[in-house]
């Protein structure tokens, strides 16, 4: 049975709002749940104006189990993507992010098994960090999932993989969903958190539940001025200021760049497909981009002439690399991505150009260098 009306925790953040600008069109009637974290969307009093009209707004946080629970009122169907968003900030402000992501995410769970009468569909929104690093290859050993590079390895600057057992040099491949999770920083931990328990309880009281892995997500109406935010958007912040992007390490770790019109496909998919029930899914491009290239786009589609600036330095718990392995998801739910890289980012410059991002970012680099996070 088609759902009628869907709940989206975060719904005014970046995913949340294109997710319910599609629901809208499609004629679901959505109800708006989020607690309007200043560092996600500056000062804003009253309804955020860029929610489409017809969506029912309510500000609450996904801890308060009144305010939760006033949110499941005649709803059928939850998107949970309210979350506090960051690896590197996750980090140190560790009790914020687990209170929030954790304790958030059981609160919104223990709604869904009150209201599972009621509720035809849970979809929550995972994250690639979860993997840790993506998949690999040695040329002698075969398919190797390696956990983290070796301290000592990083302080020399040398940033590929090398294969414990022979020493050969790894090559990066697609990142399937059976990969083991090894997260690196508290914020992919919670993550894992929120996909292990929403799938748990969903199969438990019947509830069909589905997880999506977003890997990273980049297009209008991103946070310009959160330094913890997307690669694509922190680096667009800082051209707009007339800065260079900072690039960790030499640039060459690579990423799967996904427009968030595609994250919204996959959602609906997964919404709509009983093909997708207790389920996790990929859901990014299969294409591997570098860091170091998405600056070089950002700033040539803004007409900017300044070099991302390589600092040749890690943070704690980055990986290498990491991109996805889309077979599962275009087997079974029938997504298929379709926006590529050089139309997605003349989408984000186009809407980037209108906006004034305040660029904090040596403010947070400077942060996580005092806590010993920067090496």
């Amino acid at each position: 049975m088609k759902p009628h009306k869907i709940l989206v925790t975060g719904g005014a953040g970046f995913v949340g709002t294109h997710l319910t600008r599609a629901l809208v069109e499609k004629g679901f009637s959505v109800r708006v749940f989020d607690n309007l974290d200043p560092q996600v969307h500056g000062i804003i009093k009253g309804r955020p104006p860029h929610l489409p009209r017809r969506a029912e707004w309510m500000k609450g946080d996904v801890r308060d189990p009144r305010a939760v629970e006033k949110a499941f009122n005649g709803v059928d169907a939850v998107f949970h993507l309210g979350a506090a968003v960051g690896v590197g900030q996750s980090m140190y402000a560790i009790r914020h992010y687990v209170d929030v992501n954790s304790l958030g995410g059981a609160t919104v769970l223990e709604a869904i098994v009150r209201h599972r009468k009621q509720v035809k569909k849970v979809v929550v929104a995972s994250s690639m960090s979860i993997y840790g690093e993506g998949a690999y290859r040695c040329s002698s050993c075969g398919p190797v999932a390696p956990h983290m590079r070796p301290l000592a390895q990083l302080k020399k600057k040398q940033w590929e993989f090398v294969c414990e057992n022979c020493g050969r040099s790894l090559r990066s491949i697609p990142t399937s969903e059976n990969k083991p999770l090894y997260p690196t920083s508290i914020y992919a931990i919670t993550k894992r958190d929120h996909e292990e328990e929403f799938l748990v309880v969903g199969e438990s009281y019947g509830v069909p539940t589905v997880a999506l892995r977003f890997f990273n997500i980049y297009g209008p109406l991103q946070a310009l001025s959160n330094p913890y935010t997307g690669v694509a958007a922190i680096f667009s912040s800082r051209l707009l200021n007339g800065q260079p992007p900072l690039v960790f390490e030499d640039g060459r770790q690579s990423r799967d760049f996904i427009h968030v019109s595609d994250i919204v496909q996959g959602c609906l998919l997964a919404l709509m497909k009983p093909a997708a029930n207790y389920t996790v899914f990929n859901v990014g491009t299969g294409r591997p981009t570098s860091v170091l290239q998405m600056a070089e786009l950002l700033g040539d589609h803004l007409g900017m002439r300044l070099q991302p600036k390589l600092i040749h330095k890690f943070r704690a718990g980055d990986i290498r690399h990491c991109y996805a392995d889309i077979s599962k998801i275009k087997r079974r739910l029938g997504f298929k991505p379709r926006v590529n890289l050089k139309t997605g980012i003349r989408d984000l410059i186009d809407w980037v150009r209108n906006q004034k991002g305040i660029d904090r970012v040596d403010t947070a680099f400077a942060e996580l260098h005092k806590r010993g996070l920067v090496k």
